[in-house]
């Protein structure tokens, strides 16, 4: 049975320029995604001329579902794997399979081809999910963990603003046009996405994983590196407390054993996070694959600025995490969670009745969007924070895959088309009616995790969820 002292020493280093980077080396999933989906979200429009793919609007929602549809199993058998083979080979290959097949959408030429590499777009982006929030957690000092991870899921929207302004740029007819342009914002992702490989190679793997696969020379190799590089080329010398590791495990846990940790060990904290996944997905893709269909359909707003309606919103998405994050360290994370949830599930019902009357223009109808989503931004984030602190290292990475890809399924990839479909009918009342739903949603996950959410900050993760290589007799009584 092997004890260290590397959790604790993990948990316990100041905030510094080491950390900086790991940030902007994993957090950088993120921003790809938001790319990719306000990309799509923006040229929605343009996609449908005849000089581009000439795609209905029932087509791009499709699109969008697919790309879901793609995240959805890139989530799980990338998440598979970075429990049986590491956080860092598989945050290598997931970026590595999304940026060739950004640079095949580039060279789409219908629907088919174009729909295909959105779905492969996608494996590569649901991998991202499991591999890089495995490894933020567990790098990552508890006292700020929380801040950290909503801040990093919020830089979603850090890509949507550069998609917009992409689009901006691209195509206009004095750069490249609306025939080009859309192929050269694609292209410029992949350019990104090589340029983050890069910075990617230097980030070390978690020493936690090595610990629980056996490895402790090397976990402790890792973490004397990045307190060297913390406190400027000495390793730390004051004492740390010391906390129960996994024990050593030949293989990562069965699927049967999975089930029963999720089912059994902790069924109260699995139905918190399905809640939580399921609502957030369908709000936030709902809403923000179709935008630029709302805008121009509903608006009259040109296809060619829309990227213009693009910033205010992602104003409000990147603030709400970074200033309502340092209140899930400080009041709490199941108290905040459903405050976030209840608050843009009202916001999201008041600000709708306003566009099925037809009382807001297309500038209100943004600045109210962009009000409601400053609280789902925090809200969504706290999805992922949630899954990613809940359940055991040794299946944190596939725990994070399953409910990401469940949620995902069933809240993602149906909204998309199903919102696509609803604004083909040229009806306010008929997609007013898809609001309602995605509003009623985030209420009762809201009321969900009030009852049964985990107080999880400021805990070492290995307090919140005791490893499974822990003896029986080693191991706290569960939450649940």
């Amino acid at each position: 049975m092997l004890r260290s002292d590397i959790p604790a020493r993990l948990d316990r280093l100041p905030w510094s320029r080491w950390h900086w980077k790991l940030v902007l080396a994993l957090g950088v999933a993120w921003v790809l995604d938001g790319l990719e989906v306000t990309i799509v979200g923006s040229l929605g429009g343009v996609l449908e001329r005849p000089d581009t793919l000439a795609m209905t609007a029932a087509q791009i929602g499709w699109s969008g579902s697919l790309y879901v549809g793609g995240a959805v199993i890139g989530a799980l058998v990338f998440g598979r794997l970075a429990d049986r083979v590491g956080r860092k080979r598989l945050f290598l290959v997931t970026l590595a399979v999304y940026m060739l097949a950004t640079v095949a959408t580039a060279f789409s030429t219908g629907f088919a081809s174009f729909a295909a590499c959105r779905f492969a777009t996608g494996l590569g982006i649901g991998g991202e999910y499991a591999a890089i929030n495995s490894a933020i957690d567990e790098l990552i000092p508890a006292r700020v963990r929380g801040r950290v991870n909503l801040a990093i899921n919020g830089s979603f929207w850090i890509g949507a603003a550069l998609g917009a302004l992409l689009s901006l740029v691209l195509l206009d007819a004095r750069v490249l046009g609306p025939e080009l342009g859309w192929r050269a914002a694609f292209l410029l992702g992949a350019v990104m996405a090589v340029a983050i490989l890069l910075v990617r190679r230097h980030v070390p793997e978690s020493p936690r994983w090595l610990l629980a696969h056996g490895h402790p020379q090397e976990a402790e190799r890792v973490v004397a590196g990045i307190e060297a590089a913390v406190h400027g080329g000495s390793a730390a010398t004051a004492p740390a407390r010391t906390l129960p590791p996994p024990a050593r495990r030949a293989t990562v846990p069965s699927l049967g054993e999975i089930a029963h940790v999720l089912l059994r060990r902790y069924p109260q904290r699995s139905a918190v996070v399905l809640a939580l996944m399921v609502s957030q997905a369908f709000f936030y893709n709902a809403i923000f694959f179709t935008y630029a269909l709302v805008l121009t359909r509903f608006y009259d707003v040109d296809a060619a600025r829309v990227g213009l309606f693009i910033f205010p919103f992602a104003a409000g998405n990147v603030l709400g995490p970074l200033l309502l994050g340092p209140l899930f360290d400080h009041v709490g994370r199941r108290r905040m969670i459903a405050a976030t949830y209840a608050l843009s599930g009202i916001g999201l019902a008041l600000t709708d009745i306003g566009f099925v009357a037809g009382t807001l223009d297309a500038v209100g109808q943004t600045l109210a969007w962009s009000a409601v989503f400053f609280l789902a931004s925090a809200a969504a984030s706290s999805a992922y924070l949630t899954v990613s602190e809940v359940f055991p290292l040794e299946m944190r990475a596939i725990a994070i895959s399953i409910f990401y890809a469940v949620g995902t399924a069933v809240g993602g990839f149906a909204a998309p088309a199903l919102f696509g479909a609803l604004i083909e009918t040229g009806s306010r009342a008929n997609v007013f009616v898809g609001y309602v739903i995605g509003a009623a949603l985030v209420l009762v996950a809201a009321v969900i995790a009030l009852r049964w959410g985990v107080d999880a900050e400021r805990r070492p993760l290995e307090e919140v969820a005791p490893p499974l290589g822990l003896r029986p007799r080693e191991r706290p009584p569960p939450s649940d």
